[in-house]
C-alpha cells in the first residue's frame, strides 16, 4: 500500500477529519492495512496533514494473538504538542475522549528525552539511558473516533495515531536510574474502584526497552527523535476503558498521583484541522 494509494488517504483523511469534529467512526474507513509498514504508511500520511507538532510518541503492546501476524510486539503513535498537559500537583485534568468511540485511561512511566541517538550508535538500554533526561509519571488517554479500534488489531490501531488523544505529565520520578523497577509502582483507579496494579516492571524491558523499540522504529521510519520529545512507554497496569464523566486517580505511590476526568472532546477541535 503505497504512502499515496487511495486506500491510504481514504483511511487517514476519514481519521483525521473525525477527530477534527469530535465525532465517531462507525466502521473502519477502508481497507485494513494487511502489515504494520502499511499501517504506518496511513499514520505518516495522517501527521503530515495534521496541523499540529508531533512532541512525543506513545509506546503500546501488541495484544499476544496478533504479534506473530505483525512481526512486532511493540506499536507507537505520534502525541500532538497541544495535547500534552503537565500536571498541576492536586488539580483534576478534563481531559477529551469521542463520543460512540474508543475511550481507555493508562498509567505510564514517561521518558523525557535529552536528544536523540546517533544513527550510527547501537541501540542497547545503556546507549538510550544516555538521551533520557528524566522520566515522569504520567497518564495516556488512549481514545479514537473507531469504537472498535483495538478489535481489529494492531494495524488498525497504528493507522489512527496509535489510538492516542492526549497525555498528562506528572512528576519526575528522583533517582529513577538506582530505583528497582518493582519499586515505581502503579495503580489505576476509575469511579472510585481500583481497575489495575502493578508497577514499572510489568513494561517488558522497563521504560528503556519501550525506548530502544522506539529508537529502532524511528530509524526504519525515517523519523528523528529529539531532544524534549515525551516518550510515553506503555500501560503498565493495562488499557481500563472508561466512560465520559468518569474520574479516576493513577496513583504511583511515593513518586505521586494524577487525578482526571474523561470529557467528550467537542466541535472546537475542528480549528485544529486542515483536513
Amino acid at each position: 500500500m503505497p504512502a499515496g494509494s487511495s486506500n491510504t488517504r481514504a483511511i487517514s483523511d476519514s481519521f483525521t477529519a473525525a477527530r477534527a469534529r469530535g465525532v465517531c467512526v462507525k466502521d473502519y474507513p477502508g481497507n485494513l492495512p494487511a502489515t504494520l509498514d502499511e499501517a504506518y504508511a496511513v499514520q505518516d500520511r495522517a501527521i503530515s496533514k495534521w496541523p499540529d507538532a508531533v512532541a512525543g510518541w506513545k509506546i503500546g503492546l501488541i495484544q499476544p494473538a496478533y504479534r506473530a501476524t505483525a512481526g512486532a510486539e511493540r506499536l507507537a503513535g505520534p502525541i500532538f504538542a497541544r495535547q500534552i498537559v503537565m500536571q498541576t500537583p492536586g488539580a483534576i485534568v478534563d481531559m477529551p475522549v469521542f463520543a460512540g468511540g474508543f475511550a481507555a485511561v493508562e498509567a505510564e512511566f514517561v521518558l523525557r528525552l535529552k536528544s536523540g541517538l546517533s544513527g550510527e550508535a547501537h541501540v542497547t538500554p545503556e546507549a538510550a539511558a544516555q538521551i533520557v533526561d528524566s522520566l515522569h509519571i504520567g497518564v495516556e488517554i488512549a481514545s479514537s473516533p473507531f469504537a472498535g479500534i483495538n478489535d481489529l488489531g494492531p494495524m488498525s490501531v497504528v493507522s489512527d495515531f496509535g489510538n492516542n488523544n492526549g497525555l498528562i505529565v506528572g512528576p519526575a520520578i528522583d533517582g529513577w536510574r538506582e530505583t528497582a523497577l518493582g519499586d515505581m509502582p502503579a495503580r489505576v483507579e476509575i469511579d472510585g474502584r481500583t481497575v489495575g496494579r502493578a508497577s514499572a516492571a510489568a513494561i517488558p524491558g522497563g521504560p528503556l526497552g519501550a525506548l530502544c523499540f522506539l529508537i529502532e522504529l524511528c530509524r526504519k521510519r525515517g523519523i528523528d527523535l529529539k531532544a524534549g520529545d515525551l516518550i510515553s512507554t506503555g500501560a503498565a497496569t493495562g488499557v481500563h476503558e472508561a466512560l465520559i464523566g468518569s474520574t479516576s486517580i493513577a496513583d504511583f505511590g511515593p513518586h505521586g498521583a494524577i487525578h482526571l476526568r474523561l470529557v467528550a472532546a467537542g466541535a472546537s477541535r475542528a480549528q485544529l484541522a486542515s483536513a
